[in-house]
Order: structure tokens, then sequence, then C-alpha cells
């Protein structure tokens, strides 16, 4: 139907002379608008068509009443909220939004199957919190509709939960109570300046809040909250080092947190804090890795992994943590013993990334979301009894042979200071010194962002269809391999990173299988920047570029990202306030460096990104398309930092597919 109404529309304009029918694009979404980007060919669509239909599924939450979980997936154009009942039983789609729900959890205690929904309009990342009640099917609107709001925690018993919101004056974001089923219930909790403040737990008893002060990735502070008093206490640290804390959970009894934090070393370890004594017990002190996923089962249970059924220290309950080990998750539980004390256990799991850990609530199971390198992400359970893994979703590969995807290896290499850089290289089947292949560099962003062995269905294409090997490195800067690492990029360092791309160009030229004549460089947002950074670097060893939603120049992005922002991303790249940072930014930003820029370039962003904004990339499209090098945009009225909707989503990777063929493969 919407071919036809395109196909009317476009002789229609014909007729009036409006538009060439060379110029004619029938795949291309009404709301996208590019340049210098040709028609796609109806072959490419049908030979994308399966890698794009792939599918995920991420789990949600368990309900309340023991009637399955929550699953946040896509059937559309866009992921909504669906419930499973049964392992892989089918799923029942439950909400029908235009725009995707971004988050969605059930109430805590609620045996009505009351749900707590996020979503924003067009990408620009005002998300509003919705109450879907399920037993009157009556989706309502709890915030203002305007500003940006997140679900920040819930009591125990699903009566409060605390909202973070900037509705006061569109900068400070600001703690708030609300009755989780009625609009117009926000009650200040903290006024905040200038300050970004999380409420990451509410103890037991609903009476103390955990909070977390964050300042950047390598500095944030533990607090306790008194809701009745409103008054703040900060927890002790365990050294008086600028330290950053990951995730923090209340244990059973209130009196104790979980607590993560790299205060004594390179990463971040697990402790239990007893909260009137201020002493730490560190529990995976040995673990050379962060800790990433925390939480903490409340309720009474027994050492249900113990042969004799031993009933452990009720108060403690029990907790399930992740580290990431080198890019995968390592999964571990911690059961009370009688001495009160944790007994800590690793659970089996395949080589993967988790995320989204949740017990059920009579405690015997574990939920999560799992993404393998070679299959797309569903949700798990596991049985805490006996490690038994339970498959909730099997989500569809576009009905491609998943024993062709290929996994990636982890490799390494020696960066300008005599650094190792970790990186995940995919090679082609069909790669040999005989038949050299061409190579995408894949770049992530954050800055403190990691690339880890997500399945991707593009990339699958580009390995399996195209012949292109891809790396996915992990330069200084990005986060996973300690503290020190993570602050390798900082301010007038940044261009440190750019230089390991030069290495990891060196690297490839080395290697008989990779034509490094050939070479390719793709990222977003942070890695939009460093995708520029790389061309204007190393233009004459790199063919094209790939630039979603990146940044063109420091001082313009942060003079103009959005105002509750702006702190935050000074703190981590420089305060473009100051003179000396400022001529810095100038000197290194892309845009004022275009005569370098010898490669293709593709640049595609939303509109209504609030983080980097817009004029970003329309201003390095107009300078390097002024220099007289081809520049393919493709820009989106729907969408914000990064394309949300399939068939946004669908169009781009088929421009990039056709982009690296020109570029790469046909010698353009």
């Amino acid at each position: 139907m919407r071919d036809t109404l395109l196909a009317i529309w476009v002789f229609v304009c014909i007729g009036r002379g409006l538009v060439a029918d060379d110029q004619v694009d029938l795949r291309k979404p009404p709301a996208i608008e590019t340049q210098e980007v040709p028609a796609v060919p109806e072959e490419l669509v049908k030979k994308l068509e399966q890698y794009q239909n792939t599918r995920a599924a991420g789990f949600a939450g368990w309900d309340p009443a023991g009637k399955g979980i929550l699953i946040r997936t896509r059937f559309g154009n866009s992921v909504q909220v669906h419930r499973v009942y049964v392992p892989e039983g089918r799923r029942e789609q439950i909400t029908f939004f235009e725009e995707p729900v971004s988050g969605a959890g059930f109430i805590p205690g609620d045996k009505e199957g009351g749900i707590l929904l996020s979503m924003s309009q067009g990408g620009n990342e005002n998300n509003q919190i919705y109450f879907l009640d399920r037993k009157d099917f009556r989706t309502t609107l709890l915030t203002d509709g305007k500003s940006r709001n997140s679900i920040q925690a819930a009591k125990e018993d699903g009566s409060q939960m605390v909202v973070g919101s900037n509705q006061r004056n569109g900068r400070d974001t600001d703690l708030y109570l609300a009755d989780p089923r009625k609009a117009g219930s926000m009650e200040m909790l903290l006024e905040v300046d200038r300050q970004f403040w999380n409420a990451v737990d509410w103890s037991p008893d609903g009476s103390t809040l955990l909070l977390s002060r964050f300042v950047s990735a390598n500095e944030s502070y533990p607090f306790l909250l008194d809701v009745k008093s409103r008054q703040k206490t900060e927890l002790p640290r365990p050294a008086k080092e600028i330290a950053a804390y990951g995730p923090m959970a209340f244990t059973a009894d209130g009196q104790h947190a979980l607590v993560a934090s790299d205060a004594l070393g390179e990463f971040r370890r697990l402790a239990r804090l007893d909260l009137a004594s201020g002493i730490y017990e560190w529990l995976s002190e040995e673990i050379d890795w962060d800790v990433d996923e925390l939480d903490v089962y409340v309720g009474q249970v027994s050492n249900l992994s113990k042969k004799d059924g031993q009933v452990g220290n009720l108060s403690y309950g029990m907790a399930a943590f992740t580290v990431n080990a080198d890019g995968v998750s390592r999964l571990f539980l911690l059961e009370p013993t009688e001495n009160a004390e944790f007994e800590r256990r690793e659970l089996a799991l395949p080589l993967g990334i988790v995320g989204s850990l949740e017990f059920s609530p009579d405690g015997k199971h574990l939920g999560f979301s799992l993404a393998r390198p070679d299959a797309p992400a569903d949700a798990y359970s596991l049985e805490i009894a006996n490690g038994e893994i339970t498959r909730w979703t099997v989500s569809e590969v576009g009905g491609l042979n998943p024993a062709n995807f290929i996994k990636p290896e982890r490799i390494e290499f020696k960066s300008f200071d005599g650094r190792k850089i970790p990186a995940w290289y995919y090679k082609p089947k069909n790669a040999s010194p005989d038949k050299k292949v061409p190579v995408l560099i894949n770049i992530h962003g954050g800055p403190e962002g990691q690339s880890q062995p997500f399945f991707s269905g593009t990339t699958q294409f580009y390995l399996n269809e195209m012949g292109i090997a891809v790396i996915y490195p992990n330069v200084r800067g990005s986060s996973g391999y300690g503290k020190t690492y993570l602050k390798l990029d900082n301010a007038d360092k940044r261009e440190d990173s750019v230089k390991d791309i030069g290495a990891l160009l060196d690297w490839i030229a080395t290697r008989p299988e990779l034509d490094a004549s050939r070479v390719a460089v793709a990222g977003g947002s942070y890695g939009g920047y460093m995708v520029l950074a790389s061309l204007t670097h190393f233009g004459e060893r790199i063919k094209a570029g790939i630039d979603s939603v990146g940044i063109a120049n420091f001082n313009t992005f942060l003079a103009n990202t959005s105002a509750y922002r702006q702190d935050l991303r000074r703190a981590e790249y420089g305060d473009e306030r100051d003179e000396k940072m400022k001529e810095f930014f100038e000197r290194i930003s892309p845009a004022n460096n275009v005569d370098k820029i010898q490669s293709w370039l593709l640049v595609s962003h939303g509109k209504n990104d609030p983080r980097v904004p817009f004029s970003e990339a329309e201003q390095i499209a107009e300078k390097v398309r002024a220099k007289g090098r081809p520049v393919w945009t493709v820009y989106a009225d729907n969408e914000g930092h990064g394309f949300g909707k399939k068939e946004n989503v669908d169009y781009l990777r088929t421009v990039e597919v056709m982009f690296l063929q020109k570029a790469l493969l046909a010698g353009g």
C-alpha cells in the first residue's frame, strides 16, 4: 500500500515537473532527505532483506503474579513491549505505539500486572513515563509531556517511585517522588544545581534511598537519602582518592549495601558495606574485571544450591552480579550462609553479554538478556538450585543459516607508545593471501563505550555477501580495561586515541589476507568524531568514512548540545569556555581540517538529536563537499541520536552498503 501511494505521489510530481524521474527512489522513507545518494536498486534490497529481518528480544522483568515475563522486541516498525507466559511460548504484544518504547517494567508487587513505560517522540530523548493498566487496558501519561524524565527506583511494594526530571528549568535533573499509577503526583525530593544525581535503590523498609552523584566516568560518590527528612549523608569511601562507583544495592536487611567501586585498584570490584560502621568487605577482590550488573533478592530464601537444604542467614538474601571480562560476561551468585557471610559461585553461561539481571518473585530463578556473537539477543532465565538455563524467546534470523555466521577473534595491536590495544576481528571465510579482502574499521562511541562481540546482521552481510573484514577496536579511553586506560584520551590527550587507529592501519598492513589499500572507517556519536578525525590524519590511507551523528567541532558541539548535557560532556572532553581548551578544540576539530580529507564521506543524522546537534552534520558535509569530495548525506526528520525506526534503519543500512560497494569494491 505504501509503495502504491508513493508511486502515485511520484507520478503526480513528475507530471507537474517537480522532480525528475531519474531522481525518484521509492525505497526512501518519507521522513528522509538525501543528497548525492543514488536510488536504491531493487536487487540490493532483496539481497539485504534477510539480514535486515533478524530480530532481538530483551528481558524486561518478571510478572509479580508469577505469570511469565515481559520483553521488548520489534515486530513492526519500532520496538514494543510483549508478554511471554511460558518459555519459548507466543509473544503477546501489549503496546502498539509508532515510537519505540525505550524502557518497560512491571510495577513491583502489582499482582494486576501494572506496567511502567518510557518513550520519547521523534528521537528527541525527552522521555515521558506512562502507566499501562492491564486490568482496565488504559495508558496514562504520568509526566508533563515536555521535559526529560527517567524512572530511577521503585519501592518494593510498588507504592512509590523516584523520577529524575528536568521539568523545573530544562537543565538540572531533580529527583521527585511519584505515585506510579497517578498523573500529577510528582513531589520534589531533591533539587539540584548543576550536579547529576541518580537514585539507584530503595531500602526494603522504604525509609532510605541509595544515591549516586555522578561527575564523570572516573568520578562518582555514594550517598544515603532519608526520604522523610530529605537529609543526604555521604557514605564512607574505602580510599581518599577520586574513584568511580558502579552498581549499588541494599541487602535484604537494609543495614548493608553492595557497592562496586574502583577505589582500591584499576577495576570496579564488589564489596559489602556495613552502613553503620563504614567497613567494606570485598567480595570480588581477586577478579580483575569491572562489575557491570547487580541484583539483590530481598525475600526470604534458603540456600537452594545446598544438597541438604541448609538455610542460610535470611537477613542477607541473595545477590547476583556480572563482570565484564575482556568484553564478555561472567555471572556470579552470592548466597547467604549461617555466619552472616556470602558464599560465591560462578554460573556457567554461553559466550556472550548479559544484561537486565532480575530475580524472580519467589527467588528461585534469575532472569536476564543474553547477546551472543553468533545469534541475536534473547531473554533467558537460570534456575538457582542447579544452574539450569531456560531460553524464553527464540528470535528470528531472517531465514538465514546460523551456521554461516562468523564469530570474531579477539586481537591486540601495538600503538605508538607501545601500549597494546584490544579489538574484535571478524574475518570473511574467503580471506587469504591469494584473495586479499577490504577492511571496515568500526569505532564505538561514548567515548567511554566498549566494542563487545554482539551479533549484527549488517556485519554478517559485510562478511558473507561482500567479503569485507570488519574490525571493532577498543582504542584508549574505552571502558572495561581499567581506570587508567579509561583516562588516556581525556582533555588534551584526545588525539592519542586517533593515533591508535593509525596503529591499527599499520597492523592491517602486516596481515597477508587484508588489503591495506582498501580500508574504510565507520562510527557513531563520538565514534563519528573518530571517523572524521581519522580521515583528517590518515586521508591517504583510508578510502571512505561513514559518520553517524558525529561531532565535527567540539566547540560548536559543546555550545549547542542540550543544556542538561553540557556540564557532563565538559567533564569528559574539556571546557570550551577555557581559552586554552577552546584553542585546542579549534586545532583538532575535523571541521577545521577538511583540507586533509581525501576520502569519500557518508554523513547520517537525525534532525531531533539532543546530544550531538544536527548542525554538526550540516557543517562537516558542507565543508567537505565544498572541497570537491564526494559526500552522501542521509538526514531524518523523525529521528534523534541514531535511527530507531525500522524503515529508516533499513534504508540507511542499504545506503551504507551501496557506499562501501562504490568506495571499496568498485574502485570509487
